[in-house]
């Protein structure tokens, strides 16, 4: 797969990454699969991924300012 952004290969990989989930919450999921470019800081979440990420952040406590989950599919 390529990145869209400049052309380079994209290469599986494993990050943190912030979501916002409402007005003052923010969840950081944490060990997230992700295809990362080599070249430039692009990334492509997978759909199968990003279905399980809607699911996570669906659940979330909604009375909490951050929370840190750690991803595991």
């Amino acid at each position: 797969m390529r990145c869209t952004v400049c052309g380079a290969e994209l290469a599986a990989t494993r990050t943190d990454l912030p979501f916002k989930v409402r007005e003052t919450s923010i969840v950081i999921l944490k060990n997230l699969p992700v295809m990362q470019c080599g070249n430039c800081p692009e990334y492509v979440i997978e759909d199968g991924v990003l279905s399980q990420v809607d699911e996570i952040l669906a659940r979330v406590d909604s009375g909490a300012e951050v929370e840190i989950i750690r991803y595991a599919a």
